[in-house]
């Protein structure tokens, strides 16, 4: 068998470098590998953190029953108005109340001079007195035929018309102290102390005016479409509920005064093509005064289940309505909506969410589409009416 023998190299230097080049490139091996370590310990210090989930509150899609409104002008008017006129003829003699007052059933207002009508009632009280004694005696001559039947009628006849006439006096003597006949605000006196004031049937001088204070009218003209649903939802109401109504003035928005539905005309106005409708809505605050104009919301359909959110969770990206919506995996999400109208300060949703959903309502601002949220509930709000909304 061959063997082959290796002989040691007769060169030192050449095996020197052998191995020193081993060496060396373990040297090599060991920086690279160490450089790759702190490489990727590196790359994973310098990791961005994952964010964390942005505070917000929300709120829950609400369903409520609203039903379809048509809005016309209308204007107020007192439940109660009355000219205050004189009665009898005379100087005035006082005016005893400030203009713009609440006045009561029964307080003097004008005084007018008494005396000529004092006069007249002390004379008429006279004869009065004089006629019924005589018609007495008459009864008495009458029982022992003293004076005949025809002359007892006679003064029985002139004690009733003396009575009558004492009467008349009373009420003329009464009517010289002018009081009112309503409580309600009074407007300023048209007639000053001094002046001659007419009682005269068809020229009797007006005085002022009262108009009653609390509820108040609102009479509207319906235009005969709007007219032909309303009576459609009229007939529908076999149990003749109060038709609520909502109402606005001029400096208000979103109808927040709350009324209903009282009377209305039983005839269409041929020349106009509407018929009048008359409300009543409370007036706690004194604000309804007879003459302002307002809008009234009247319903023109049956109540339907309608969805409804706050106008804060809302946003607007390039002309698209939408909300962010806020899932089991507590991340907001992107949702377009279609909106309606304003109820209640809120906004009726026609399409995007359903009932439940719960909706960013505060917060949005720190959040985007697809980042984890911390949600906390919002406090529930009430209607502010008990009645079926209108929208």
């Amino acid at each position: 068998m061959n063997q082959t023998t290796f002989a040691p190299s007769k060169n030192p230097k050449r095996r020197s470098r052998v191995v020193v080049s081993v060496a060396a490139a373990a040297v090599v091996a060991a920086v690279v590998a160490t450089s790759a370590f702190h490489s990727t310990a590196r790359a994973a210090t310098d990791a961005p953190p994952a964010p964390a989930a942005a505070k917000v509150t929300v709120a829950p899609v609400e369903q409520r029953l609203l039903a379809d409104t048509d809005e016309i002008t209308g204007h107020v008017d007192a439940l109660e108005t009355v000219e205050l006129r004189a009665r009898v003829s005379g100087h005035l003699d006082s005016v005893n109340f400030q203009s713009g007052q609440i006045v009561n059933k029964g307080d003097l207002l004008f005084s007018i001079d008494p005396r000529w009508y004092q006069a007249q009632f002390d004379l008429s009280s006279a004869r009065a007195d004089v006629a019924s004694h005589e018609a007495k005696r008459a009864d008495e001559l009458l029982a022992v035929h003293a004076i005949s039947i025809e002359e007892a009628e006679s003064r029985r006849a002139k004690a009733a018309e003396a009575a009558a006439e004492l009467t008349t006096a009373r009420l003329d003597l009464e009517h010289t102290q002018v009081r009112a006949p309503i409580t309600g605000r009074i407007a300023r006196a048209l007639v000053t102390t001094g002046n001659l004031v007419s009682g005269q049937p068809g020229d009797a001088t007006l005085l002022t005016t009262i108009v009653s204070v609390g509820d108040a009218y609102v009479y509207a003209d319906m235009d005969e479409s709007t007219f032909l649903q309303f009576s459609r939802l009229a007939r529908g109401n076999p149990s003749n509920a109060r038709i609520p109504v909502e109402l606005e003035l001029a400096d208000e928005t979103g109808f927040p005064r709350h009324g209903f539905i009282e009377s209305s005309d039983n005839r269409l106005n041929p020349s106009t093509g509407s018929l009048t409708l008359r409300m009543v809505f409370p007036n706690p605050d004194g604000s309804l005064i007879p003459g302002l104009y307002a809008r009234v919301r009247v319903p023109v359909s049956a109540p339907e289940p309608t969805l409804l959110i706050s106008e804060r969770a809302v946003e607007t990206d390039q002309g698209q309505k939408f909300v962010l919506v806020v899932g089991s995996d507590k991340v907001a999400n992107y949702r377009t909506v279609t909106l309606g109208e304003t109820v209640d300060g809120k906004r009726v949703i026609k399409d995007g969410l359903k009932q439940g959903d719960l909706v960013i309502v505060n917060g949005l601002q720190r959040v985007r589409p697809g980042m984890p949220v911390d949600a906390d509930m919002a406090v529930a709000s009430l209607p502010t009416s008990n009645a079926v909304a209108l929208r």
